[in-house]
């Protein structure tokens, strides 16, 4: 190296002024904390001469080490010492191989700093040696280091050295390098999110839409909500990927709607049960007339919930809704009403959700979020709807779920519905498990045939098999006639109306299970009434009368047509249910020439047409029993049930056929006032059936006197009002002979006749 050098002791001058009167040579050696150093520098005064200060000062060259021997006399007031001087041997192939990573360590150091001069610099210094010394031009060298330095003599050792300190100095700086350029990125990242939503708030606040953080918002929501720790998280990651993603992207509103949905489910939220029998009984009856079994179900209901709560017992996992409960009947009976008025008894809030006509799965368990315009299912909008966890939901017309490519919605039900599973129920939409125990579900139907029977096992059954005229005439009194006075806007001052006028009604203008019909023939008869108010002629209270119903209503719709329907032989009358409730089948029966055989019109089903084949087989073969005609029995013989629009099958017309065959063959007319029912066996056996008490009541409502039932249907009779009961005789047969005894009309009296 080569150096300017002050002499600011006198020592150095004087070393300078005997090395400028010698050779110029000078022995530089390091001093520390007093100390000498060992090994030293041979350097040679280029130059003299002062400073600016007028400090003397010398130029040197550093030439080679050299190693500090012992004192020697010489002239003047400098000191002399021997030196042994240090060559360095000629270069190895590992030498040259430290001396390549070192001069590539430093360049890189340079390119690192910005020192494009050091590698120029290094490029004119070829010996290994020299190159590692080198070093010492490095200011943030320590003096112990360039000592340390100095005193290794071996070329390789000292190669060794400067390139692990060059390594770490690498290290070092890369490190540095990296916090710098990520500190500067952050700041940068944190500058532009600043100006950016510095940027949308303003756009927000032009908008009108606020300046609040969206998943601030979301965060605070999901934090005050009473949702269960699982789906707490699943709303915390969703949160987290709105925050992520670009305001750009249509994710976030599929994000931002599932967040929404599981945030308007009120978890935590429950009503609390009315417990009082007494009150629930009350409501209910104020609500409906009749349906007492259905009544007393609901009681008992509260009356376990309130057993238990006293005796602080817990609800099982899973059952805490217990059965759930399906109202079978007619249309008209009030089973969707009933279903409000148990909310309303029990204190809770009620929703109901259609069936009718359902036929994609995703409608019960909700749309995968994969699908554009994805929503939860049904039962879930249910619970948002009703605003807690614990409402009555019913399930309306479940009879009448459809099934396509798209799925089975009876089979989705089948989760919902199960008192065992429902706890766990997950829908498609939320992909959270979602407690449904608490819940009380009522499903509705007009038949039980056609519900699934995987379903139908779930469910406990209550039939509402329909009114009688008597409580048909409760319930215009008690619940339509008010109903239909505020939908027509008169008051209950605007008319007299008798309960022989509301009976006259329900005879002649209406025959069905229920009382919808019975509703639209009030509705009519007081807009006539509406119409003659508002004329100003009438006098009120306008009491109404027959003339003025046969004048609304026209002429009569339905007659008791039972005795000239039968009145001949050949025809039998027989009972049946139907979708509307239970009705009167009328069947006739006619013979004529030609091939044997059974012709069958009607619009009959598989079923029937079996009845009617085992009802002429068994007259052909107990002919002489019954004195049947053999040879008359083995004509042809046609069976005809009118209505032929109508679709009509069941197990129940066996006997009806049979009695009509016999009527027709002995030529003994049926009695007008029996209507009977029951399946026949080649034996003769009768067979019960069901629906006991709809067919009845259809009985009761044609006008029929006596019944006539299999045996084993007798105790169905228990369900039957007693005020029908009363009205009518029942017979109760083992073998269609006897109905043969009791249905048709003695011989004498037909060939009286």
């Amino acid at each position: 190296m080569v150096v300017t050098l002050a002499l600011e002791s006198d020592e150095a001058k004087a070393a300078a002024d005997a090395a400028l009167a010698d050779e110029q040579l000078l022995l530089l050696v390091p001093r520390l904390d007093g100390q000498f150093a060992t090994v030293g520098t041979v350097a040679r005064i280029e130059s003299g001469g002062d400073l600016r200060g007028g400090v003397r000062a010398v130029v040197l060259r550093g030439l080679h080490r050299a190693i500090v021997g012992v004192g020697v006399p010489g002239s003047g007031d400098a000191v002399w010492v021997e030196a042994q001087l240090v060559e360095d041997p000629e270069p190895t192939d590992r030498t040259r191989e430290l001396a390549r990573e070192y001069r590539a360590t430093v360049g890189l150091i340079g390119e690192r700093i910005g020192a494009g001069r050091l590698n120029e610099a290094l490029k004119g210094v070829n010996a290994p040696g020299a190159l590692a010394d080198t070093a010492g031009w490095w200011p943030d060298l320590t003096v112990e280091r360039r000592l340390e330095l100095l005193e290794t003599l071996d070329v390789d050792e000292r190669l060794e050295k400067v390139l692990g300190w060059a390594r770490d100095a690498l290290a070092d700086l890369e490190v540095t390098e990296k916090i710098r350029t990520d500190v500067s990125e952050g700041m940068d990242k944190q500058q532009r999110e600043f100006l950016l939503r510095r940027q949308l708030d303003a756009i927000r606040k032009e908008l009108g839409d606020g300046d609040e953080d969206v998943a601030s918002e979301y965060r605070r929501r999901i934090d005050e909500s009473s949702m269960p720790e699982g789906v707490r998280d699943a709303a915390i990651r969703e949160v987290d990927r709105l925050e992520r993603g670009s305001d750009q992207s249509p994710e976030q509103g599929w994000i931002r709607t599932w967040l929404d949905t599981v945030l308007d489910i009120p978890w935590g939220q429950s009503s609390e049960d009315n417990l009082a029998l007494d009150e629930a009984r009350a409501v209910l009856d104020a609500d409906h007339t009749g349906l007492d079994d259905v009544k007393d179900r609901i009681v008992e209901l509260l009356a376990v919930r309130r057993l238990r709560s006293e005796r602080g017992m817990t609800e099982s996992a899973g059952r805490g809704a217990g059965a759930i409960l399906a109202l079978v009947g007619p249309p008209g009976v009030g089973k969707t009403s009933l279903g409000e008025s148990i909310a309303r008894s029990l204190g809770r809030k009620y929703a109901r959700v259609a069936l009718g006509g359902v036929h994609d799965e995703a409608e019960i368990r909700g749309h995968r979020r994969t699908y554009v315009g994805a929503r939860p299912g049904r039962i879930v909008r249910a619970l948002s709807e009703a605003g807690t966890m614990n409402p009555v939901i019913v399930l309306d017309e479940v009879d009448k779920l459809g099934a396509d490519y798209r799925g089975d919605p009876s089979s989705a039900l089948l989760e919902v519905l199960d008192p065992a599973q429902n706890h766990t129920f997950r829908d498609s939409y939320l992909e959270v498990d979602l407690d449904l125990s608490d819940v009380l579900f009522i499903a509705t139907a007009n038949v039980a045939e056609t519900i699934p029977g995987p379903l139908l096992d779930r469910l406990e059954v209550l039939r509402l098999d329909g009114y009688t005229e008597d409580e048909k005439v409760a319930i215009g009194r008690g619940h339509l006639l008010a109903r239909q006075l505020e939908r027509n806007g008169l008051e209950a001052g605007d008319i007299e109306i008798s309960d022989d006028i509301l009976r006259l009604m329900v005879t002649d203008y209406t025959r069905e299970a229920g009382v919808r019909n019975l509703e639209r023939e009030l509705g009519k008869l007081l807009r006539k009434v509406a119409a003659r108010v508002v004329g100003g002629n009438e006098a009120r209270p306008l009491t109404i009368d027959e003339p003025l119903v046969r004048t609304a209503l026209g002429r009569s719709k339905f007659f008791p047509e039972v005795a000239e329907r039968v009145g001949v032989p050949g025809v039998a009358t027989g009972l049946a249910v139907t979708g509307t409730g239970g009705d009167v089948l009328f069947i006739e029966a006619s013979v004529m020439d030609g091939d044997p055989g059974l012709t069958l019109t009607g619009q009959l089903g598989d079923v029937m047409k079996e009845s009617a084949q085992i009802a002429l087989s068994y007259v052909q073969a107990h002919a002489a029993a019954l004195g049947v005609d053999p040879d008359g029995s083995r004509r042809r013989v046609h069976l005809h049930v009118p209505a032929g629009a109508i679709p009509k099958d069941g197990p129940s017309a066996g006997v009806t056929m049979t009695a009509a065959l016999t009527s027709l063959l002995t030529g003994r007319a049926v009695r007008p006032d029996v209507g009977m029912t029951g399946e026949v066996t080649l034996q003769g056996r009768v067979l019960p059936i069901g629906g006991v008490k709809q067919k009845v009541l259809a009985a009761q409502r044609a006008g029929l006197t006596t019944v006539i039932l299999p045996a084993r249907n007798g105790p169905d009779l228990d369900d039957v009002p007693e005020s029908v009961r009363d009205e009518l005789t029942f017979h109760l047969v083992d073998d269609v002979a006897e109905v043969i005894t009791l249905a048709l009309e003695p011989k004498v009296h037909a060939e009286a006749a």
